[in-house]
Formats: structure tokens, sequence, C-alpha cells
């Protein structure tokens, strides 16, 4: 395997901080891939190889899964006419209908249950937030490595976390069983050439990474730049966001009105069969 060279190293960075560190001088293949990561919003209609989709899940059954509970599943929808109504749940983005693979990640307590059942064993921890919790974070882990083995093939991928919109509705769409919900969806395909996303830079190290204790000192000074570097990205990318990154951001948590039916989410897994003690 060998290393891209300092200067593919010093663009990679460039691009993921507006203005990368300058000390970072080690890369492999693996950290290529990740910072190279962007979102696709736009597909040809190039067919997917043979057992693409069950190699992503070999890779996503690679993640860690807290104490082996392995408490995600992932139904793969392939079928246009159900895309189409996922896609309607989720906020009609039509991107949803054009990839070849649309993956719904699902924080999976159904199986625990089932296996109680089944020996007779009682199972009162999955009326728990803590176990809603495991659920969901083995589904984002899980996600995140076929994300990432995507990438590594060629493909494009990109997160939608407007299947938790209407939980109930995709529940119904899907067959899933109580105790059971979509963390968030998943498009797959490769991406169109003619609408090439560019990475999309972070905030700075100084804003997400603390040493020994966390500093919220640090945040003000930082997001001014940050916004600068995002004010530069929306002008090249010709986005119109509503106002400077922090801005654009406070306004998606300005209140429920903001959350899309997200603001219902409890009332829903309660329904789902979720106590959230």
């Amino acid at each position: 395997m060998n290393a891209p060279s300092s200067h593919t190293l010093q663009q990679l960075l460039d691009a993921r901080y507006g203005q990368g560190p300058q000390t970072l001088d080690c890369i492999n293949e693996t950290i290529e891939t990740l910072m190279q990561h962007r979102s696709v919003r736009a597909f040809t209609d190039q067919p997917l190889a043979p057992n693409t989709l069950e190699l992503l899940i070999a890779a996503a059954q690679s993640a860690s899964t807290s104490s082996n509970l392995q408490t995600w599943s992932v139904i793969a929808v392939e079928d246009p006419a159900r895309k189409q109504r996922l896609s309607a749940l989720a906020g009609n983005q039509v991107f949803i209908n054009s990839c070849p693979l649309f993956l719904v990640w699902i924080a999976d307590l159904a199986r625990m249950q089932s296996m109680g059942e089944t020996r007779g064993k009682t199972t009162g921890s999955l009326d728990y937030l803590e176990m809603m919790l495991v659920a969901t974070i083995d589904s984002a882990l899980a996600a995140q490595n076929a994300a990432i083995a995507a990438e590594s093939l060629g493909l494009g991928t990109c997160y939608i976390g407007a299947i938790r919109n209407d939980l109930e509705g995709v529940a119904r769409e899907l067959g899933l069983p109580p105790r059971a919900f979509a963390t968030f969806g998943m498009c797959v395909g490769y991406a169109d050439p003619a609408q090439r996303s560019a990475i999309k830079p972070r905030l700075p190290q100084a804003s997400v990474l603390h040493k020994e204790q966390y500093n919220l000192s640090v945040h003000g000074d930082v997001v001014e730049t940050y916004n600068d570097t995002m004010d530069a990205f929306y002008a090249a990318q010709a986005m119109k966001p509503l106002g400077a990154w922090d801005l654009h951001s406070l306004n998606r948590v300005r209140g429920p009105e903001a959350m899309n039916g997200r603001d219902a989410m409890t009332a829903a897994l309660h329904r789902l069969g979720f106590a959230l003690k």
C-alpha cells in the first residue's frame, strides 16, 4: 500500500478544515478514504456490482457492538415503489428514488425480546432508555462502517436523518415489529459526475478537541473563524444558507416547529414499544 504524497494530504486537510493543520504528516489509504467523505445526492443508474450489499453488511457487522448484543438490523430497499413511499415519508428527498440501494438502519430490541420469549427469560431491561441508546449507537457504528466500505469501493453515500420524520409510517412501510425503529436511512450508489459534491469543511479541531477537561470558552473565536470558512464554501458551491453558519445552524434548533415532526418522537417511540424508563 503506497501512502499518498504530502501534497495530497495537505489538500485533504485544507478541504476538510478550510485551511488544514500543517503538522500532520502520516496518512494511509484508510485515512484518505475517511477524509475524502462527502455526501452524494445525485446518482447514476449504474447498478451495483454483484454481492456489494453483502460486502457492506459484512463490514457493518465488523463494527464494535455493546456487550456483543448486536442490537441493530438493516433493511435493504431496492424496489422503486417502496423507495418512493419512503422518500415521501422523509421530506420528499428525491435522491432516495434515484439511488440503486437505500439502506434503512434499525435500532432493534425486537430480536432480544424474541430471544427472551423463546428461552422463557425476562427482558425487563429493554424497557429502559439505556437499552434504546445502546441499540441506536450500535446502528450508527454499523452504518458508518458500511459507509466507509462503500466509499472505499468508489460508491457515494448520503445519510437520511429525515427517515425519523414519521417513525410510525416508516415502521408500517417496513413491517417493523414492536421495539424496533428506524434511526436513519442511507443512499448508496455511483455518484453522478455531472453533479459532483465538494468536501464540506468541519469546525477547527480547537472546537471539538479538549484535553483533560471540556473548555467552553474556546468556541467564540473558533466559531467566528469557521463562519468565514463556511461563507467561502457556500459561495463556491452556489449555496444560499440562512446567514452565517452559526445562525444557519441555530435556526435548525430554534424550537419544535423546526423539527419536521420529530418533536413527537417520544410519543411515537412509546407506541412502537419503547417504554423509555
